[in-house]
């Protein structure tokens, strides 16, 4: 069966991943893998939030951007992933306030966007897991998991901690971090980085929901 190695390493606590709700924002070259990740692993009640289309410059990095170039990431992946829901959604600070995260076991956060990160941390830190910059590194041993706190080496999470700090924020979540110093000032990407920044996100999540 599909899922019979996943149940020899995990044993009882298998039957936990079936019943988790997880909610992965963002499909690009973290969050796609991540996707995977969870849906080999056997975890059935995933929802993703995208707004973006694929293009060629994604084909270095993203999973099955080379079979659907121009279409939207959410439709086409629900092609690979039937059970997957979607919802076609660019993920701001607007929508971020605005949604419900309550069902929700998890919320796996693999987004750009400075301000919607900030109103994530704010609004589900206590079932947030968030990546930090996964782009102009070349090395997938430097990634790292720790509090928001104790990340280092990246100036968007440097930019982050400052931000939260300054709006009283002091809470605790877990963060994905490289601590590899950027080779380029461009965004150049290497998916042995990204690809591993959505494994570790995997994870963890699994990780969180077995510990329940």
């Amino acid at each position: 069966m599909r899922f019979d190695r996943v149940k020899l390493l995990l044993g009882d606590d298998f039957s936990k991943l079936k019943d988790a709700k997880i909610l992965l924002l963002g499909v690009g070259g973290v969050g796609g893998h991540c996707l995977d990740c969870l849906s080999r692993s056997g975890i059935r009640d995933i929802t993703i939030v995208d707004f973006d289309t694929y293009d060629e410059t994604n084909q270095n990095r993203q999973m099955w951007s080379e079979l659907h170039k121009g279409e939207l990431k959410v439709e086409a992946l629900k092609k690979h992933y039937p059970n997957i829901k979607i919802i076609n959604k660019r993920v701001d600070e607007e929508w971020v306030l605005a949604f419900d995260f309550d069902e929700y076991d998890l919320v796996l956060d693999a987004i750009d966007d400075t301000k919607a990160k900030l109103a994530l941390a704010q609004k589900c830190y206590k079932k947030l897991i968030s990546s930090f910059g996964s782009a102009k590194r070349v090395d997938p041993t430097k990634v790292e998991v720790s509090d928001i706190w104790k990340s280092h080496g990246d100036k968007f999470g440097s930019k982050i901690r400052y931000e939260l700090k300054k709006r009283g924020f002091n809470k605790k979540y877990t963060v994905i971090f490289s601590s590899e110093e950027a080779m380029v000032k461009e965004k150049g990407s290497f998916v042995g980085v990204t690809s591993t920044f959505g494994a570790v996100m995997c994870s963890q999540a699994i990780k969180r929901i077995i510990s329940k």
